[in-house]
């Protein structure tokens, strides 16, 4: 089974490495040319996680700002996004012979968004979770390949809930349904659009997401969360 991975940081070797541990093959990586607040190219120490991971193991990287389908070797099996912020368009992701899976650090559909544990931190939730989905044209929306509950323990910071908590779920989620695509054991399960919430990027100004817009027969729920419930 040929994996390729899209995404940066720890939590994208972690992924890569569990993979290969359970007897995949990662055969092309794409991540930042750099860690975040970097700017030497020319020290390694400055290049994303992902990005040093691959380079010793000749494992071909591309950088996620320039991923299109082109980059895909052939023979990939399946493309697993790990903290990825690089949108895998149709062609890129029709180059996945079985599947094409990412990880959400929340229950979805609530806490759609980049920003989903801050958001989760903020409006005091008590329970969380993780969700493998499959991609699809609209963000964190694809139908569900697996999810997992967990209590936000007291005190959690965004920092502390993603290191201690959601990171290794997510790993074990993931290196979980690459082994049921393996096995021919598809699973998916559409998301509840009248459950759906959206929150912009904290920090970042408003973005436009006309499909999450109210439509005629529809109320918008003010506040944080953004929920459109159906009449």
């Amino acid at each position: 089974m040929n994996i390729y991975i899209s995404g940066q940081g720890a939590f994208a070797v972690q992924v890569a490495e569990a993979l290969q541990d359970g007897g995949y093959k990662i055969v092309g990586a794409a991540a930042p040319r750099l860690r975040k607040g970097r700017s030497d190219e020319s020290n390694p120490m400055s290049w994303d996680r992902l990005r040093s991971w691959a380079y010793p193991r000749d494992i071909p990287w591309t950088d996620s700002a320039e991923l299109r389908a082109m980059h895909i070797p052939d023979g990939v099996d399946i493309i697993v996004a790990a903290h990825s912020h690089a949108f895998l368009g149709r062609h890129t992701r029709a180059r996945a012979a079985i599947a094409t899976i990412g990880y959400h650090p929340s229950l979805l559909p609530l806490h759609r968004g980049r920003d989903a544990i801050r958001w989760t931190i903020r409006d005091g939730d008590k329970v969380t979770g993780g969700s493998v989905y499959h991609l699809t044209e609209r963000t964190d929306a694809g139908p569900l390949a697996a999810q997992e509950f967990l209590f936000v323990p007291p005190g959690s910071t965004a920092q502390s809930l993603w290191r201690d908590h959601l990171a290794p779920l997510g790993v074990r989620l993931l290196s979980k349904v690459v082994a049921d695509l393996a096995a021919d054991r598809r699973i998916e399960v559409p998301q509840d659009e009248k459950l759906a919430t959206w929150e912009p990027a904290m920090g970042a100004p408003p973005l436009f997401k006309p499909e999450l817009i109210a439509l005629p027969g529809t109320m918008r729920v003010e506040g944080s969360k953004q929920a459109l419930h159906e009449q």
